[in-house]
């Protein structure tokens, strides 16, 4: 079941499930953010890795060349054509073990052109969230720190699950800044 308002303000200020947590959506001049009817718009933060392959590097998840992006801070980014950057969320996540939420771009974004990439946080994920703009179009485009940049939706399981993502210890736990891609190896 989708979780109403009522239920993430509860939980905001219960369980710190959103911090900092705004009530009510901001919107003047803005791309909106805060609590709406069945989700939470969050913000990106100042940070930034934008994608450049000036050392003609192959993309390979599981030998990610931190060399192929450039660090940014600042109040706009600029993402390449046909590129994309990486960013982190303002808010810090902490999601219950019955609870599976899932980050979608916002429309202001997507009619322009720039993807939020689709993410789910697992039961018991907890940090700051990576976010991946991609630029669809043949022109740079901006991205506005301190803005809305996705929105969250929570869903209420069924049972509680067996595993969780802290039980299973999730590479991506407790991320801070904007964290690259990980492959674990496991010693059998």
């Amino acid at each position: 079941m989708i979780m109403s308002d009522k239920w993430i303000r509860q939980m905001a200020e219960e369980q710190n499930m959103i911090e900092p947590f705004v009530e009510g959506l901001v919107h003047e001049n803005k791309l909106s953010y805060g609590l709406s009817s069945y989700g939470y718009d969050a913000r990106v933060d100042r940070q930034f890795k934008i994608f450049t392959n000036v050392n003609n590097s192959v993309v390979d998840p599981k030998q990610f060349d931190e060399g192929t992006f450039v660090d940014f801070e600042g109040d706009v980014c600029i993402i390449p054509p046909n590129s994309f950057a990486l960013a982190r969320t303002v808010e810090k996540f902490k999601i219950p073990r019955n609870v599976l939420s899932v980050c979608l771009g916002k429309s202001t974004y997507a009619r322009c052109g720039i993807i939020v990439n689709v993410t789910p946080l697992e039961p018991e994920w907890e940090g700051h969230v990576t976010l991946e703009f991609s630029n669809t179009t043949p022109l740079p485009a901006k991205i506005y720190a301190g803005e809305g940049a996705c929105q969250f939706l929570f869903f209420h399981g069924d049972q509680v699950c067996e595993t969780s993502y802290a039980d299973r210890k999730g590479k991506y736990q407790n991320q801070v800044d904007v964290t690259l891609p990980k492959v674990i190896s496991y010693n059998k």
